[in-house]
């Protein structure tokens, strides 16, 4: 669902825009709360495990594609102001690096698909985990639940920001009916793909999921007629399970292959929003990338022949890109945290 320039008006993108700004500057203070020394480096992962996935466009109707659009994923497993950054990373990657999404309508898909998309997606995730029996199955369920839901919001807030600032005269109820309806139908596909890679880490490593914090509560047992908290249980030896960095290695290992390997066979049918551009007429108004002469434009590295190779070679290196840039972010983010905590940041007054 990556806005190109052209379909939003300047003033409207400039809106979006700031309001985009706004929302990582909040995220960016956020983000100290939920980053640790282990999820830090998972953040990095993430982001580039979400730009290997979108490289994906797997067909959900007759000539019509859909790609994962990440909010849900990137919230379950490090937390909503986390998630934001890590989404806004990706859409600056592909603009910058692949002339996928407008730079003036930056703003526009960092709006509809880190803000809207994740607040949406966190907030079913968690009204869901609240009343629904504690334990992993739910956390997985629920982060399907919550990625299918968050694929058609996102769309809808696409539609709110055409109606008010679309350069083509269309049928706004004809695009709202058409966008809901075919993004409802990729929400199933980012639901099956959110819900098993959530299911998966949590396998290995609960802990590092932070929508699956609440599985730690201790354990209540009842003496004399009152509850108490249980003794704690011995940690288990890190030898005896999954390792932070195996885990770190094995999903950069499936990054690589998805956008190196994988990508080749994904769907070349259009989007979403692009085939319902098509069908309404508006698909005329979207304007050249500015950067579409980059060398990697398109997902494919300029003067090689070969497309299997250009498009893996270009995925290897949007992922490499995206992760080195994320965990830039993410790892000053985590010192900053570290930085107002540490003791000679704290001053003590006596009266």
């Amino acid at each position: 669902m990556h806005v190109p320039d052209g379909f939003i008006d300047a003033p409207t993108s400039a809106v979006a825009g700031v309001v985009a700004a706004g929302a990582v500057a909040v995220s960016l203070r956020g983000a100290r709360r939920e980053l640790d020394e282990r999820t830090a480096p998972l953040a990095g992962l993430v982001a580039a495990f979400i730009f290997a996935v979108q490289m994906l466009n797997f067909p959900v109707a007759a000539g019509t594609s859909g790609h994962l659009l990440g909010g849900a994923l990137a919230a379950i497993l490090v937390g909503p102001y986390t998630a934001v950054l890590c989404i806004s990373v990706v859409l600056l990657m592909q603009g910058i690096l692949f002339a996928d999404g407008g730079l003036t309508a930056l703003g526009v898909n960092i709006t509809d698909m880190a803000i809207v998309g994740v607040v949406v997606a966190y907030a079913v995730f968690r009204g869901l985990v609240k009343v629904l029996p504690n334990g992993r199955r739910t956390v997985t369920a629920a982060s399907f639940v919550a990625a299918l839901i968050s694929v058609p919001a996102a769309a809808l807030a696409f539609t709110a920001l055409y109606a008010v600032g679309g350069t083509t005269d269309v049928s706004l109820a004809k695009v709202t009916t058409a966008m809901v309806g075919v993004h409802i139908l990729i929400g199933i596909g980012e639901a099956a793909i959110t819900a098993l890679t959530v299911g998966a880490v949590i396998a290995v490593r609960p802990d590092l999921v932070y929508g699956a914090r609440d599985l730690r509560r201790p354990l209540k047992l009842r003496v004399g007629g009152e509850l108490v908290d249980a003794p704690a249980a011995e940690p288990v030896p890190v030898a005896a399970r999954t390792s932070h960095r195996a885990v770190w290695l094995s999903g950069l290992a499936a990054s690589l292959v998805l956008a190196g390997v994988v990508s080749f066979y994904a769907s070349a049918s259009p989007d979403g929003l692009e085939k319902v551009a098509q069908d309404k007429g508006f698909i005329d108004s979207a304007e050249e990338h500015t950067n579409a002469d980059s060398p990697l434009a398109d997902y494919g590295v300029k003067d090689v022949d070969n497309a299997r190779l250009s498009g893996g070679l270009a995925g290897v290196i949007g992922v490499t890109a995206t992760i080195v840039a994320g965990s830039g972010i993410f790892w000053a983010v985590r010192r900053r945290r570290s930085d107002d905590t540490s003791p000679s940041s704290t001053t003590v007054e006596n009266v």
